[in-house]
C-alpha cells in the first residue's frame, strides 16, 4: 500500500511538476489574478506593484548567493571530501545508504543551508558510486529531504534577522520588537530542538521505507565521476608564489574568524546571516590551503547559484504583488494574514501562522520576502494574543521552510550537482511533506501547552 503511495505521487510529480524558472514565472501569473479579485486592484495597480517589486531583494539575494557557494566552496575543501568518501563506505544496504544521507543532511542543513544542501547531494552522489542496487532518485530527494530543518537551524534567515539589533527590526514588526530576540528563545528553544529531532527522526524513517525492494532506478558509477581539479604549476613568478601562498591564506582566515569571536564571545554580538557567511567564508579558505585553491573552488561553486540569481527576480516581484497596496487599500499578503489572524486564539495562532507562512512560501520562498509580508502583522498580533515573540517567529520560519519540500527553487542547486530535473525528485519529497506537516503542527500546538 505505501509503496502504491510513493509509485502514485512520484508519477503525478513527473506529469505535472514544470521546470522550476517555469513554476516561477506560472506562479506570478497566479499572483496576479488572485491580487486584482482579492484585493480589488486593478490590471495596472498589480503591474505597478510588480514591476517596483522585482529589484527588492537584491541584497538579500547576494546575501542567500554567498551563503550557498561560501558553504558549497567549504564542502568542495579536500579535508571535507576525503571525510565525505570515508562516510560513504559505512552503508551496506540502499536503506541503510538512504537513512544515513538523510540524517547527514539534515544535520548539516540545520548548521547551515548552503553548506548541508551542498554536502548532502554530494554524499548522495559518493555513496551511489560506491554501493549498487540504491534507488538514484531517492537518494538526491534524501539529501534534499534534510532542508526542511534550515529555518530552524543556525543559519535560518527570520530567527537571525530577529536576533539582529537595530531600528529595522521594530520597524519590520510595527514597534512590537524594540530589541533583539536572542537564538535561546528561537533556534535554541527546547521546544524547537525537540521538533527539529521528531521531523529528522521521521524522514530519516520514511525515506528509508520508501526505497522500492526492486525496480530501483539506478545510476552508472561512471557518470558521476567530477572533473579533475586542475593541477596547479609550480609557482615561478613573485604573483604566482603569492596566489599559492598558505601564510596569505592563513592569516585572512584568522583575522576574519578572530573577528568573529571578539564580535560573538566579547562583544556579545548576534549570530546573524552575516556571521553565518564570515564564518563558511573563512574557514573554507583555511581549509583550502591557499588562495588560489579557494579562487577555484569558490569559481566553480558559483554555478550552483546560477537559479537563485535567475528566478529571486520573479519571486521579488511575486512579493510585490502580494505586498502592494492599491486605491483599495488591501494588500494579498494582508488579506491572507489577517484571516489567519481571524481565526486564531492563543493556543492556535503559531499553528495557523505556520500554515500561512506554509502557503505564502509557494509564492514567496525567501525568509526576507516571509519576514516583510508577515512581520508587520504577524507580530502586532501575536503579541495582543499574548504569544511570545520568538514562537511566532519560529512558527513562520517552519512553514518557510516546510512547503521548501515541493518547492523547487531551492532544490535547484542540488539538482544541478546531481545532473537531475525536479521532477525526478518532487514525488518522493511529497511523502516527506506529508509526515513533516503533522509533526510540526502538532509541535507547535504542544509549544503553547
Amino acid at each position: 500500500m505505501f509503496q502504491k503511495l510513493i509509485n502514485a505521487s512520484v508519477k503525478m510529480v513527473q506529469r505535472w511538476l514544470p521546470e522550476p524558472f517555469i513554476f516561477a514565472v506560472i506562479l506570478t501569473f497566479v499572483a496576479f489574478l488572485l491580487a486584482m479579485p482579492i484585493c480589488r486592484q486593478t490590471p495596472l495597480e498589480v503591474l505597478d506593484h510588480w514591476g517596483h517589486g522585482v529589484w527588492n531583494l537584491l541584497a538579500f539575494a547576494m546575501q542567500m548567493a554567498l551563503v550557498l557557494v561560501c558553504g558549497s566552496t567549504l564542502a568542495a575543501a579536500p579535508i571535507v571530501k576525503r571525510a565525505i568518501r570515508r562516510l560513504a563506505a559505512l552503508p551496506k544496504s540502499p536503506a541503510g545508504a538512504i537513512a544515513l544521507v538523510t540524517a547527514v543532511s539534515a544535520l548539516c542543513c540545520w548548521l547551515n543551508w548552503g553548506f548541508g544542501l551542498i554536502v548532502g547531494v554530494i554524499f548522495a552522489k559518493e555513496i551511489a558510486r560506491q554501493l549498487r542496487g540504491v534507488d538514484y532518485r531517492l537518494l538526491i530527494a534524501s539529501a534534499y529531504s534534510g532542508f526542511v530543518v534550515w529555518h530552524a537551524g543556525l543559519s535560518g534567515s527570520i530567527p537571525l534577522t530577529m536576533a539582529t539589533p537595530g531600528d529595522a527590526l521594530t520597524t519590520a514588526t510595527n514597534g512590537v520588537l524594540t530589541a533583539p530576540v536572542p537564538v535561546s528563545h528561537t533556534i535554541l528553544a527546547w521546544q524547537n530542538v525537540l521538533i527539529v529531532i521528531a521531523v529528522t527522526v521521521a524522514i530519516v524513517v520514511v525515506n528509508a521505507l520508501m526505497h522500492p525492494s526492486k525496480n530501483a532506478l539506478t545510476i552508472d558509477p561512471a557518470l558521476l565521476v567530477d572533473e579533475p581539479t586542475p593541477q596547479t604549476p609550480v609557482p615561478s613568478t613573485p604573483a604566482e608564489h603569492l596566489e599559492a601562498s598558505r601564510i596569505i591564506t592563513a592569516i585572512i582566515a584568522l583575522l576574519g574568524l578572530g573577528y568573529l569571536v571578539m564580535n560573538l564571545a566579547f562583544r556579545h554580538g548576534a549570530f546573524d546571516l552575516g556571521s553565518v557567511i564570515l564564518l563558511f567564508l573563512f574557514l573554507g579558505l583555511l581549509l583550502h590551503g591557499t588562495p588560489i585553491a579557494y579562487v577555484r573552488a569558490f569559481s566553480k561553486a558559483v554555478s550552483g547559484a546560477a537559479g537563485i540569481i535567475l528566478q529571486f527576480p520573479f519571486y521579488a516581484g511575486i512579493m510585490g504583488i502580494i505586498t502592494g497596496v492599491g486605491a483599495s487599500g488591501l494588500s494579498l499578503g494582508e488579506v491572507v494574514s489577517n484571516g489567519c489572524v481571524a481565526i486564531s486564539n492563543a493556543h492556535t495562532y503559531p499553528l495557523l501562522t505556520f500554515l500561512c507562512a506554509a502557503v505564502l512560501n509557494l509564492f514567496v520562498p525567501s525568509g526576507g520576502g516571509h519576514w516583510a509580508i508577515q512581520a508587520p502583522i504577524m507580530f502586532s498580533a501575536g503579541a495582543e494574543l499574548g504569544v511570545a515573540p520568538g514562537l511566532t517567529g519560529i512558527a513562520i520560519a517552519w512553514g518557510d521552510a516546510w512547503t521548501n519540500l515541493i518547492q523547487p527553487f531551492w532544490a535547484i542547486p542540488a539538482l544541478a550537482i546531481a545532473k537531475l530535473n525536479a521532477k525526478d525528485i518532487m514525488g518522493f519529497c511529497l511523502i516527506d511533506l506529508l509526515v513533516t506537516g503533522l509533526i510540526i503542527s502538532a509541535g507547535l500546538l504542544l509549544w503553547t501547552l
